[in-house]
């Protein structure tokens, strides 16, 4: 019998940290593609990407943007290419209600799936408030919502990644979505935890962890995301579970106290930790043929 093969992905924009909080995080598509080079080199098989404008690195869903950067990291290497429909917390993505709240802008989360060259994206099946200083953003995603953007991933052969940040969204959203045929098995679901800035999202504990791989449905590769120091346990322990993990500096900004991160440096320790656990990192051909992914053309 192999090695157990986890699939890591690298996260290297994400839509809310900026280069004040670290001066490593790539946001433009030239050095968001040469990071992900070399992670790729390191062993990550997946890249999670977030669009940035121009102007002044704020966030975006432009296609044009996601498919510069699909096709700069595409020139390099085989990596899995995965769009976020989610945005970020600024730039295009928001936008002021006549209430004092903000919103996501729907219409702008939806361009994130129709660049060139993309293969899978995120879908977040959850309606939540997320608080940013002093800025409370909604971020619907109503069953209708759902099923719009579900159905435009089957139409365009794209894979959704389903993101849950609670047990609800695991038995409620995503479970409805499966069995009305809004994704074939296997479903490719990331638990993402410790996102204190979501209204109902869970921190990180291996009960809660337990509890959440617990209730999956079947048929499910599962992925492990935790934001700032929960990182580390969260995604040693998916592995030991069984399931694959996600690193990166969307979810993690420091190495360790005092320590800003590299991608890379996130991505080398989790490889290191995979191999010292006795399993080993997938290339992007296995990653895909776990995922059920049709191969690279």
């Amino acid at each position: 019998m192999g090695k157990q093969k986890v699939i890591v992905t690298v996260a290297p924009t994400g839509g809310m940290a900026s280069k004040k909080q670290n001066p490593n995080l790539p946001t433009q598509p030239q050095e968001i593609a040469e990071d992900v080079y070399r992670c790729y080199n390191a062993g990550a098989s997946v890249v999670a990407l977030h669009a940035r404008r121009a102007q002044d690195d704020e966030a975006t869903c432009d296609p044009a943007v996601y498919g510069e950067m699909n096709t700069l990291i595409r020139e390099k290497c085989d990596i899995v290419l995965n769009n976020s429909t989610g945005g970020g917390i600024n730039g295009d993505m928001v936008h002021q209600l006549n209430n004092g709240l903000w919103e996501i802008n729907f219409e702008q989360r939806i361009k994130g799936m129709q660049a060139p060259g993309v293969e899978m994206c995120t879908l977040d099946a959850q309606t939540i408030c997320a608080s940013f200083g002093d800025k409370e953003i909604l971020v619907p995603t109503t069953p209708t919502r759902i099923r719009k953007l579900a159905e435009g991933m089957m139409e365009r052969g794209i894979k959704p990644e389903w993101e849950v940040f609670s047990l609800s969204d695991i038995v409620q959203e995503v479970n409805k979505a499966i069995a009305a045929g809004f994704d074939k098995p296997p479903y490719f679901i990331n638990i993402v935890l410790g996102v204190n800035a979501f209204q109902g999202a869970l921190p990180y504990t291996p009960k809660i962890l337990q509890q959440m791989v617990d209730h999956l449905p079947k048929d499910v590769v599962f992925n492990v995301s935790a934001i700032g120091a929960a990182q580390l346990p969260a995604t040693t322990q998916a592995v030991l579970m069984g399931g694959h993990v996600r690193v990166g500096l969307e979810d993690n900004l420091m190495y360790e106290p005092g320590v800003q991160a590299t991608n890379l440096m996130l991505v080398e320790r989790m490889v290191r930790i995979i191999r010292e656990l006795g399993c080993e990192p997938t290339t992007p051909t296995e990653a895909r043929e776990i995922m059920g992914l049709p191969p690279l053309k």
